[in-house]
């Protein structure tokens, strides 16, 4: 017997009478809740909100460089358990730009009522003018602390765009770094090393090792349900529109859900990328291996040190994107990875 009902009901034959029963689903939501809520993130650079505990000897747990774009290499393939094991095998990678960083200042932390607060602050003597684009006053006004009192110790840092030649800002950008590893008289003594000197990124990690990318995602506007959630076009002879969803939820609750997908802001979102291998790291004096002819996509050559990150991270050419220490590291790092030839071919296309 047809079913007297449209839509996905369905008449089963029982004891007393016939009873309808609705259709199991067929697919999943569209659009994961876990990127809620999809809005533009609040500053261009993104945020390092957790640190993973590090031990070993001291260092700092993060570093900054600026997106170039990117190539593909060939490689001998680590990986034990590869069917290319020991093979070079072609591998797609971002190239991005490391210049120093430069320590203004440290920070020291300790635990209250509401976490981490900072209870004391030093300044570096010299203090680069393009920083007073950030701030308007620096206090070098320094509480005396005792080593017991503190819990963390991190160092705020500025980028040097002034050294790279395909970002057109002079201003630069100040966050902090955390220095993990031994204790905390060690973690003392090397922030008071390095204040007011620059870094670099062997300071931070070296290849092999994996690293978190965490970076503000390439922009792309207000969109609409298909670009934004993937829902299906509805039929071709449907009222009205094809690129919508087919309800607003049930009756009751008389309200519309926040499950429900509906158009709104695409990309411009903060992203952690997890477990990114670092193929390769390389000083200034050896960027001619990298730089491609004509200089790479919206971007231009590479003048500093730089360092070519397995795969795609998130954002544009000239976005500053930052690596910490990973915080889910699964699989062991490698002592050296050999890279045996990078494309310098023209990105520009035909």
């Amino acid at each position: 017997m047809a079913s007297r009902y449209a839509g996905s009901y369905f008449l089963h034959r029982m004891c007393n009478g016939w009873v309808i029963k609705m259709a199991t689903p067929h697919h999943s939501r569209r659009g994961s809740m876990a990127y809620y809520p999809r809005v533009r993130a609040k500053r261009i650079q993104g945020d390092i909100r957790s640190w993973p505990e590090i031990e070993g000897q001291t260092k700092v747990q993060a570093f900054a460089g600026y997106k170039v774009g990117m190539t593909h290499i060939q490689m001998v393939d680590y990986r034990k358990n590869s069917v290319t094991a020991g093979q070079v095998i072609m591998a797609p990678v971002t190239v991005v730009e490391v210049p120093p960083l430069t320590v203004m200042s440290i920070r020291y932390y300790a635990r209250g009522d509401n976490g981490l607060e900072v209870i004391s602050e030093e300044w570096a003597e010299n203090i680069d003018k393009d920083v007073l684009r950030r701030i308007n006053k620096i206090n070098r006004h320094k509480k005396g602390i005792e080593v017991k009192d503190v819990d963390d110790v991190r160092l705020m840092v500025h980028t040097n765009p002034q050294l790279v030649s395909g970002v057109p800002s002079k201003t630069p950008e100040i966050f902090e770094i955390r220095i993990g590893g031994s204790t905390i008289e060690n973690r003392i003594k090397y922030a008071k090393e390095r204040l007011g000197s620059n870094i670099s990124f062997s300071d931070f990690s070296k290849p092999g090792n994996f690293v978190d990318v965490i970076a503000v995602t390439k922009g792309k506007g207000f969109q609409g349900v298909v670009k934004r959630f993937g829902v299906k076009l509805l039929p071709r002879k449907n009222r009205k529109h094809r690129r919508m969803i087919g309800t607003l939820g049930p009756w009751h609750p008389d309200w519309v859900r926040n499950t429900v997908p509906q158009a709104g802001q695409v990309g411009f979102h903060q992203r952690t990328i997890h477990n990114i291998r670092i193929i390769k790291f390389d000083t200034k004096d050896h960027v001619d291996d990298i730089n491609v002819k004509g200089g790479f996509l919206n971007y231009g050559i590479v003048r500093n040190d730089y360092v070519l990150l397995f795969g795609s991270v998130p954002g544009p050419a000239k976005r500053l994107i930052k690596m910490r220490d990973p915080a889910r590291q699964t699989r062991p790092a490698v002592e050296s990875i050999e890279v045996t030839y990078a494309s310098r071919e023209s990105k520009q296309g035909d």
